[in-house]
C-alpha cells in the first residue's frame, strides 16, 4: 500500500526543520476572508465553522471540509493556504474548528482530542441535510488527519467522495515519544504551552477542577499533558489508554472511500517505525516522501515564488475522484 511520493523539496529547503517552519514564516502575512457560522450541538456546546463563501449562493459548487491540527484554526498557515487553494479551484472550503479553537472557549470541560469524532459526525449530517446533492470531500491535517481516519472507519456510508489524511500521528504513542526527542522538543514546547494556556482558561471558567494551576504549570511534555489533562477530562484511564483507543492506524482497513495519505519520512512530529504495521486497504493511496517536514512540502526553484505542493497534490486527487 505504500507508494513513493512525487514530492521534491525546494533546493533551498531540504532540511526537515526548514520545511516545517518555512511555510509558517512565508505565509505569516497571508489573509483569507471567511464567513463564520456557529453550529449549536445537542450536548449544549458548539463548534464554529469558517466558509470561503456563502454556500447558499452557489448551489452547484462542491464543498471540501477541512480539519485543522492540534491547537490550529483558520489562521493556521496550512489552513489558510488550503482554503484559498480550494476557493481558487472553484469549490467551497469549509473549516470546522475543534471545540475551543476558534478564539472562544467551549462551554464544557471535555475537549477535542485525536479520537473525538462526534463533532465531525454531527456536522457531516448537518451538511447532508443542507447540501444533499453537492459533491463532498474531506481532508485533515496532523491531529485532524488522525481524527479523520477514525471517522472514516466508523462511518463506512459517509457522504464524502474521497478524503485526504495529511501528516497525521496515526500511532499516537510513538509520535508522543518522537516529539520529546532532540530538536523536536522545540515544537513540543510550542504545542504544550498553547495547550496549557487553553487549559488555564478552562480552570478559570471552572469548567475543569481535577487539576490545579500549580500542577498544570509543571507539565513540560505532550505525554504528561495527555496523561494529566486530555485523558481524565475525556474519559480515558491514562495517556496510554488514550493513545491505544484513539490511534487511527489500526482502523485504516475499515475505510471505504478513496483516501490519500501523505507522510514524510523526515517529519519531526512523527515516528515512522509503525509503517510496517499499516493494514492493507486497496482504497488507500499511502504516499511516502523522504522530505517534506511536518505540513511543509514546499517545492520550487525560486525562493521568491515557493510552491506549496500539498495543495496541488491533495486537490488534484480530489478533482480526480469528483470526476469519476
Amino acid at each position: 500500500m505504500l507508494k513513493n511520493s512525487s514530492f521534491k523539496p525546494a533546493w533551498w529547503l531540504s532540511n526537515r526543520h526548514l520545511q516545517t517552519m518555512a511555510a509558517k514564516i512565508l505565509r505569516r502575512n497571508q489573509t483569507i476572508e471567511v464567513i463564520n457560522e456557529t453550529v449549536e450541538l445537542p450536548d449544549g456546546d458548539f463548534v464554529d465553522l469558517a466558509w470561503t463563501e456563502d454556500p447558499n449562493l452557489h448551489p452547484l459548487k462542491p464543498i471540501v471540509y477541512v480539519l485543522h491540527g492540534l491547537e490550529g484554526s483558520i489562521n493556521s498557515h496550512y489552513a489558510k493556504g488550503m482554503m484559498e487553494a480550494i476557493k481558487d479551484k472553484g469549490w467551497i472550503g469549509l473549516l470546522m474548528h475543534f471545540r475551543g479553537c476558534s478564539g472562544r472557549p467551549n462551554r464544557q470541560g471535555p475537549s477535542y482530542h485525536s479520537g473525538d469524532t462526534w463533532d465531525i459526525h454531527y456536522c457531516t449530517e448537518y451538511l447532508k441535510e443542507r447540501f444533499a446533492n453537492r459533491p463532498l470531500a474531506i481532508l485533515g491535517f496532523s491531529l485532524g488527519g488522525n481524527v479523520l481516519a477514525n471517522y472514516l472507519a466508523e462511518d463506512p456510508n459517509n457522504p464524502f467522495r474521497c478524503a485526504a489524511v495529511i501528516c497525521a500521528p496515526l500511532h499516537l504513542a510513538s509520535c508522543s515519544s518522537q516529539i520529546d526527542q532532540g530538536f523536536s522538543k522545540v515544537y513540543q514546547k510550542y504545542l504544550v504551552d498553547m495547550l496549557k494556556d487553553s487549559t488555564t482558561e478552562k480552570i478559570s471558567l471552572k469548567l475543569i477542577s481535577h487539576i490545579e494551576l500549580a500542577e498544570l504549570d509543571k507539565i513540560k511534555t505532550l505525554y504528561d499533558f495527555d496523561h494529566k489533562v486530555t485523558a481524565p477530562i475525556n474519559g480515558f484511564e491514562s495517556a496510554e489508554d488514550y493513545y491505544e483507543k484513539a490511534s487511527g492506524l489500526y482502523r485504516l482497513d475499515k475505510i471505504t472511500k478513496p483516501t490519500l495519505v501523505i507522510h514524510a519520512m523526515d517529519d519531526p512530529f512523527l515516528c515512522h517505525k509503525y509503517l510496517d504495521e499499516i493494514p492493507e486497504n486497496g482504497l488507500i493511496d499511502f504516499e511516502v516522501s523522504d522530505h517534506g517536514g511536518h505540513v511543509g512540502f514546499i517545492s520550487g526553484n525560486n525562493p521568491f515564488k515557493p510552491q506549496y505542493w500539498l495543495e496541488h497534490r491533495v486537490l488534484d486527487f480530489i478533482e480526480e475522484k469528483f470526476s469519476e
